[in-house]
């Protein structure tokens, strides 16, 4: 792997090269496997990469970076320099980043709305599994609506966790009304729907509810899939020792990239309502251990090659160094601290459309 550096605006690397060794080919680092599999799709979708690396790795370093820091930063994973600058002024027009010049130089920063929807996709990545339970359902009745509306609200309450039961019924096992209603109103959406509370009779009625509402073995296909990807990093990283800074920043991201994309579809149901064996705790263990392994030397490389226009990045957030905890506070109580958080301050408005894939 070679790496030639020239001010944060050009940047050149080869990756996924291997070499002879007695007859057999040998990865040269844990990234090589990730980073060519990655160039391997299509098509190549650079805006949801752009995604992962603002929410992961800039959101909590100021969430701003010049456009030629940013160029810099994805290159290696295959985004040229006019993917990279068309996907921004996508990103621009979704509003999920703004930007402004000085110059001839660019600085993309999360907009406001952006902001928001990562504080929520946040919780959602970083937050350990659910461990309590009490035994009650939001439910959510869409009543009659234009097509165009009701395909936004059912984007809305799939990303956020809600199985529909029937069309226009959502439920949802651990979100209570009011953190759905607050949901809704980040979107503007509060007096759309009906909120209601609902239990089961049976506690076989549980198990119903969730086969009808969500597609739980395709998830865990997607899981165990993610599994068989990266537990050769992670056991690569356990026999090499402390990773290159550039290795560790491509590791981290394409980690979070692959991650965010099947547990944000994830209801993260509480344990007494998942099959055994459910492979989304083994994909979350893997993944707080490479995290932690790579992040230290992944924010290294981050303060080299990233800036703004007023100069370096600024020191990541403590909050950073808490994500993916090994005992984690139980995401519906983070849920409720920062309901009473946002109702104490500014009301928000409308946020971007949840980006996936």
């Amino acid at each position: 792997m070679t790496r030639d550096y020239a001010n944060g605006n050009h940047f050149c690397v080869r990756i996924g090269e291997s070499f002879p060794l007695h007859g057999h080919m040998m990865q040269r680092s844990p990234a090589d496997a990730l980073v060519s599999r990655f160039r391997r799709q299509r098509p190549l979708r650079g805006g949801s990469l752009i995604i992962t690396v603002f929410g992961d790795a800039l959101a909590p370093r100021g969430g701003a970076i010049t456009l030629g820091s940013l160029i810099a930063l994805v290159t290696p994973f295959g985004l040229t320099e006019r993917l990279v600058r068309t996907s921004v002024a996508r990103l621009a027009d979704d509003d999920w980043l703004e930007s402004r010049r000085v110059g001839r130089l660019s600085e993309y920063r999360l907009s406001a709305a952006g902001t928001r929807r990562f504080v929520e996709a946040t919780r959602r990545i970083y937050m350990g599994p659910e461990t309590e339970w009490l035994g009650r359902w939001t439910l959510i009745l869409l009543p009659e609506l234009s097509a165009a509306v009701r395909q936004r609200i059912r984007e809305l309450l799939h990303w956020e966790g809600f199985g529909e039961l029937a069309p226009g019924v959502f439920a949802h096992p651990t979100l209570t009304p009011a953190e759905a209603r607050e949901y809704l109103a980040m979107n503007q959406l509060a007096d759309v729907p009906i909120l209601l509370e609902s239990r089961a009779v049976a506690a076989a009625d549980h198990r119903r509810l969730i086969a009808q509402g969500w597609d739980l073995r395709n998830l865990a296909a997607r899981y165990s899939r993610f599994i068989r990807g990266f537990a050769p990093v992670a056991a690569m990283l356990e026999s090499q020792g402390r990773p290159d800074p550039l290795d560790a920043f491509l590791v981290r991201t394409l980690l979070v990239h692959e991650y965010r994309k099947i547990h944000l579809r994830d209801p993260l149901l509480p344990p007494s309502l998942l099959p055994s064996r459910w492979p989304g705790l083994a994909a979350y263990e893997l993944c707080r251990t490479i995290y932690e392994r790579v992040l230290p030397p992944a924010e290294s490389h981050l303060s080299r090659v990233g800036a703004r226009l007023t100069g370096p990045l600024p020191a990541p957030e403590a909050s950073v160094y808490r994500r993916f905890p090994a005992a984690a506070l139980p995401p519906s109580l983070h849920r409720r601290l920062e309901l009473k958080a946002r109702v104490a301050g500014e009301s928000p408005g409308a946020i971007p459309r949840p980006f996936v894939e």
